[in-house]
């Protein structure tokens, strides 16, 4: 089911009646204005865009998107522009526009007592937070970018973030949807019906679609009681296999209330001490491994719950599992331990360049993998330096290729770089896991992802997308290659 790009007729002519919708606090064409937005936070990717939209309702986004397939203007959705794959970023050839959410961002109702909020894409996920605090709630997804990642963009990309081991990614925390599809037609299924089998559940189809299927411009979230305990301990150990039989006597010994589970190896620890001046290692010695660990409750104190997580530590000292630890003695040490772990990746950025993975494979594989790829990446590249921290407790860790010392930002990426993921993401493909477990495919992965993934599954992927986007207009270039079918 092919269709024919149509070129774009008069850009002149499309620009005036987009500025007739939207008005001038709606579209630019301003190269100053749009300079911040053609960059990805990353810095690996700029491109060129024939205006920045910015709607301030669903009815402007769904007449813009229909502005455009008449047009056959394409389209980049862009929420907080804080992705890590180049998803939001439009190509070289000037001709999309890049549509911003960041208007549309209004908390429509939020009822605690159902555990429900409606919020446009644009909310920011700490004015969320912030909001769902207040109502004596909290919304159980958060991640280091909390402070610019829209709510649209954490759909699009099914985010995950450091509560994913008890509360799932964002596709587990949404109740309904709401998105424009490429012919300007609005999908709505805001309202949360816990049974209904009237066919496919459309709203999983886009959400983690990156924008190629349709744009989303509202979300029902899910929302938790505000939790009545909260600890907050820092471990150190000998091995990354150590970790992991920590993580599973913790698991044991505190069920559901175990909400995180942080690996982060010396070498990240030492990179944010001297990053940041003011920080101190929550241990006295240095350890080859550290665990971050959060358990909080809705049914509990802090009190009784540090009682549990203590008798947990112990035993696992006494098991020889961890080598020392430290429970955190109020709130702001708690907030100073997470602060170590958000500060890695700012950290490397200061030591220079790197190759950045957010893999996962099976949990109980985890350590060996990191114990037979960090090696073998090394010995291949030589002068390079393999890091894996994070999620551990959900198969996911951030998988880091330092460059060698003097490699010049921007060069070695390109060049040694590209030969670095390809060999990671092979590794990651013969043990049985995903070249992307929360970042998203974007523009940085979709080669990658053409060449490792599952011929089927890439198949079915794009004839949903001919199916729903026929035009290829909603973020081209993304998630999905164009295949010889899409350009018949």
């Amino acid at each position: 089911m092919g269709a024919t790009m149509t070129p774009l007729p008069s850009p002149a002519a499309f620009l005036d009646e987009a500025a007739a919708l939207l008005g001038p606090r709606g579209l630019t064409s301003d190269p100053e204005r749009m300079d911040a937005w053609l960059t990805d936070w990353r810095g690996r990717y700029t491109g060129r865009a024939l205006a920045l939209a910015s709607p301030a309702s669903t009815a402007e986004v769904a007449a813009l998107v229909k502005l455009c397939a008449s047009h056959g203007v394409p389209i980049v959705p862009q929420g907080g522009n804080s992705g890590m794959a180049g998803g939001a970023t439009p190509d070289e050839t000037g001709t999309a526009i890049i549509l911003s959410l960041r208007r549309m961002d209004t908390i429509r109702s939020l009822d605690a007592e159902a555990g429900q909020v409606v919020c446009e894409a644009g909310v920011i996920l700490q004015h969320l937070h912030d909001a769902a605090e207040a109502a004596g709630t909290r919304f159980p997804l958060t991640l280091g970018g909390k402070g610019s990642a829209t709510i649209g963009g954490l759909v699009s990309t099914n985010a995950g973030g450091t509560q994913v081991l008890r509360h799932g990614t964002m596709r587990a925390q949404v109740l309904g949807l709401e998105a424009v599809l490429a012919d300007g037609s609005v999908f709505d299924a805001l309202t949360p019906l816990k049974k209904d089998n009237r066919g496919f559940d459309l709203k999983q189809l886009l959400i983690g679609s990156e924008g190629t299927l349709g744009i989303v411009t509202a979300a029902t979230l899910r929302l938790l009681p505000a939790p009545t305990g909260r600890v907050t301990a820092w471990t150190g150990l000998g091995s990354i296999t150590a970790a992991r039989s920590l993580l599973r006597r913790v698991e044991r010994d505190m069920g559901e209330a175990l909400e995180g589970f942080e690996v982060v190896p010396a070498h990240c620890l030492d990179a944010v001490l001297a990053h940041l001046p003011a920080a101190r290692a929550p241990l006295d010695t240095a350890h080859p491994w550290n665990a971050l660990i959060e358990c909080v409750s809705a049914s509990a104190d802090s009190a009784a719950l540090r009682e549990r997580l203590e008798a947990s530590l112990a035993a696992a000292l006494e098991e020889g599992l961890l080598d020392d630890a430290v429970i955190a003695a109020n709130e702001r040490q708690a907030d100073d331990f997470w602060t170590l772990r958000d500060s890695i990746s700012a950290a490397e950025r200061a030591i220079g360049p790197a190759m950045q993975h957010d893999i996962s494979v099976p949990v109980e594989k985890m350590p060996e993998f990191i114990l037979a790829a960090s090696p073998a990446i090394e010995a291949d590249f030589p002068g390079t330096r393999a890091v894996a921290f994070g999620h551990l407790g959900d198969g996911n860790v951030h998988f880091h290729v330092l460059a060698p010392p003097g490699a010049v930002r921007g060069q070695w990426e390109e060049a040694e770089g590209k030969a670095v993921s390809a060999q990671v993401y092979d590794l990651v493909t013969q043990w049985g896991g995903s070249i992307s477990a929360e970042h998203g495919i974007g523009q940085m992965k979709v080669a990658e992802l053409a060449r490792l993934h599952d011929p089927v599954a890439l198949a079915l992927m794009h004839s949903v997308k001919r199916a729903l986007d026929p035009l290829g207009l909603l973020n081209p270039g993304k998630l999905v290659m164009a295949s010889p079918a899409a350009c018949t």
